[in-house]
């Protein structure tokens, strides 16, 4: 398989930003293009939960950064940064949030599915997620996964 990565993050930011217009999304990318080595399906789900839930917290604005890794051949990477400047998710939360059901705030919409199908198909990908906390204060999702020239 082999997915364009900038033009489906941008399709993806539009779909976002037409869908919540309080929410400033600033999005970056490489000039060259990057391809991932898996299915266009899959890079929507693990984008569109991550930028769902981006959108959800943040209190004005959310940051979507593309970046290229440096590797050769099978061990080329790409990272999907998002963050939002909303309340972040204390760092001793982090791995639970990640598992199957868990909510760490009932008082907004959700199944807590979103963070865990996101870790499953990262990892079906023998790819990584981090969550921590970002520059702006709220959660800094990174997404690392193959990408293929």
């Amino acid at each position: 398989y082999r997915t364009p990565v900038t033009p489906l993050l941008q399709r993806m930011v539009r779909v976002m930003e037409k869908l919540n217009d309080r929410i400033r999304i600033a999005f970056s990318a490489p000039p060259s293009e990057v391809i991932f080595a898996g299915e266009r399906e899959d890079l929507e789900e693990i984008v569109g939960n991550l930028l769902e839930n981006a959108m959800k917290w943040a209190r004005g604005s959310v940051a979507v950064s593309l970046r290229q890794m440096a590797g050769t051949g099978d061990d080329r990477q790409f990272a999907i940064v998002i963050e939002d400047d909303g309340p972040g998710i204390p760092d001793d939360k982090a791995r639970e949030v990640l598992k199957r059901g868990r909510r760490l705030d009932e008082t907004k919409p959700g199944t807590g599915l979103g963070l865990s199908i996101v870790s499953d198909l990262v990892n079906e990908y023998g790819g990584r997620i981090t969550l921590e906390r970002g520059a702006k204060g709220g959660l800094k999702a990174t997404v690392l996964l193959r990408s293929i020239q």
